[in-house]
């Protein structure tokens, strides 16, 4: 069994990259309180997919509140990444997804997991 990581290579980082993955956005997948929007991507990469993680500051006005939201977010998205990335592999392709919180109160991890869940199901059927 691989062993599961989120790695700093895995991260969304540049500038660019995030400008086009807003701007000619491929889709859009919601399930509260997450959503998630991705774009397929040509840029070579040593991993399959890079992600993104926003917590907007309207929604927690503390950073300790944005800053548990996307522990969660990270954690749900590094224990449940296996099957998009064996799909990712299997028709080489490569993607970039930004996961942004939809909520205005703080959620449980069972509940950011299952929306995790749901969103990675959805995509990989859509690959």
């Amino acid at each position: 069994m691989a062993r599961q990581t989120f790695s700093k290579k895995e991260h969304l980082v540049s500038l660019l990259d995030i400008k086009a993955l807003f701007d000619q956005k491929s889709g859009v997948i919601n399930a509260y309180p997450l959503r998630l929007i991705f774009k397929y991507s040509n840029t070579e990469n040593s991993v399959p997919a890079l992600v993104l993680i926003s917590v907007s500051k309207r929604h927690f006005k503390h950073a300790t509140d944005r800053n548990k939201a996307k522990r969660q977010i990270r954690e749900a998205y590094r224990l449940q990444k296996a099957c998009l990335w064996e799909a990712l592999e299997s028709k080489k392709k490569k993607i970039h997804l930004a996961f942004l919180w939809q909520s205005d109160s703080p959620v449980s991890s069972e509940k950011i997991a299952s929306s995790m869940q749901k969103l990675l199901t959805v995509l990989v059927d859509k690959l």
